[in-house]
């Protein structure tokens, strides 16, 4: 594999060189393909390089957003599939939260208790800071509402798995980042709606019972069954078998649901909220099955949880790239002003997350988990909303530009820090590094 990545490192050089010579020559037809070669190559590359090896992922989302620029009419449709279809995005962001999910443990809660005072300032700082950041940010760059709402709805978001990586490379408290991105998933279907509607609702049209039902099933239903695989690794026999007999159940109930009980519902004109419930009742059934089933292929296949993580980077590299390729037009008008935001916004998070953990009394390394804490929001939770609005070229375009810095700044701040370690913590370090 090593050699492939040297290899891919002669080919970007080649072809950056042949790019700058198509671009001086005027020759459009060879500088698409070059440029989208040479962001391939450099991503394969990277992997020969160890200081940069960790930003290889980065660099694969860079390669979407540079083929959704140059190809966009590639990423609408292939053949009959629509590749900006709800039902499609729904799956594949499912997946995405399943795959993180997989890497979390309800033994990740057993912390709270010692860990109570960090994690609410934790929680407050993040849905705080970031929202009013973004607000701020839209009335200076004052872009179109749409777009407007898409920096809202990413500050609006609760951080991900991503905050808990950087966290760990900086040697920082990893029981309280854990804990603080957990708890902040599980208040998401609550406070993002609410958040959009405060911040956002002048903007577009929030409907706080359809937001929170779609947070429901992007966020908490694949991380419900992931927990539920993960309760299965270690549970009795007999707790086993009556979770696998309830599953049965569920599995009954929510293909009749999903497939016919909503549809009849619909047509038998029954109210809103009781369509909505049987929706969101039929989802949550479905996790438990899904639980089960992913907990069965993982005793014949005990290194699935492996790769898990590489489908969740699949799923918001598509994202990436469906959304630049729908928000193409507008990109080439506010990018640049959107990618000074994000860095703002980024680290603004990251200043106010860390010097109001000390304001509040949080020791050094709590406080850089903080920071890592509000400044990392997850990315692939608004792709996977502003999909579902049918909105991903606009509400969706903050999303695909502020995850790739995120990634940069993140891993920047994490070496940086993980160089410097608090010295009062050195002794402890260890135990604040273990799950």
């Amino acid at each position: 594999m090593r050699k492939i990545y040297r290899l891919s490192l002669w080919i970007c050089g080649i072809a950056a060189l042949a790019l700058l010579l198509s671009l001086l020559l005027g020759q459009q037809d060879w500088s698409k393909p070059l440029a989208v070669l040479t962001a391939v190559a450099l991503a394969l590359g990277l992997g020969a390089l160890p200081a940069l090896k960790g930003y290889q992922y980065t660099a694969w989302i860079i390669v979407a957003v540079v083929a959704g620029m140059i190809y966009p009419q590639a990423f609408d449709h292939w053949g009959n599939i629509n590749l900006r279809d709800k039902t499609l995005i729904l799956i594949i962001i499912q997946l995405v939260m399943f795959g993180m999910g997989t890497h979390m443990s309800l033994r990740d809660f057993q912390g709270l208790a010692k860990t109570g005072k960090g994690v609410a300032i934790g929680l407050l700082c993040h849905f705080s800071i970031m929202p009013l950041m973004g607000l701020l940010l839209i009335t200076i760059f004052k872009f179109e509402p749409e777009i407007a709402a898409g920096v809202i709805l990413i500050g609006s978001c609760s951080s991900g798995l991503a905050s808990n990586v950087m966290v760990y490379l900086a040697r920082a408290n990893l029981v309280l980042s854990v804990i603080v991105t957990a708890i902040a998933t599980l208040a998401a279907p609550f406070l993002t709606p609410l958040l959009m509607k405060t911040f956002a609702g002048t903007l577009i049209e929030v409907h706080f019972i359809d937001m929170m039902i779609e947070i429901i099933k992007i966020v908490i239903v694949p991380i419900g069954a992931a927990l539920l695989h993960d309760y299965l690794k270690h549970a009795s026999a007999a707790k086993t078998s009556r979770i696998q007999a309830i599953a049965v159940l569920c599995g009954v109930y929510a293909v009749t649901i999903l497939l016919w009980g909503y549809a009849y519902a619909a047509d038998n004109e029954f109210s809103a909220p009781a369509l909505q419930s049987l929706e969101l009742s039929g989802f949550l059934a479905s996790a438990v099955l899904a639980g089960v089933l992913y907990n069965k292929l993982y005793r014949v296949l005990p290194k699935v949880d492996q790769f898990m993580p590489f489908i969740s980077m699949f799923g918001i590299i598509y994202f990436t790239t469906i959304t630049t390729a729908a928000g193409r037009d507008n990109l080439m008008k506010v990018g640049f002003l959107l990618f000074i935001a994000s860095v703002i916004h980024n680290a603004a998070g990251y200043f106010f997350g860390y010097w109001l953990s000390r304001l509040f009394g949080l020791d050094k390394n709590s406080s850089r988990t903080v920071a890592f804490e509000v400044g990392l929001q997850n990315g692939g939770m608004a792709s996977g909303l502003a999909g579902s609005m049918g909105k991903l070229g606009t509400v969706g375009l903050a999303a695909a530009v502020f995850s790739p810095w995120m990634n940069i700044s993140g891993s920047i701040l994490a070496n940086y820090w993980r160089k410097r370690p608090v010295e009062e913590n050195k002794k402890e370090n260890g135990k604040n590094t273990e799950l």
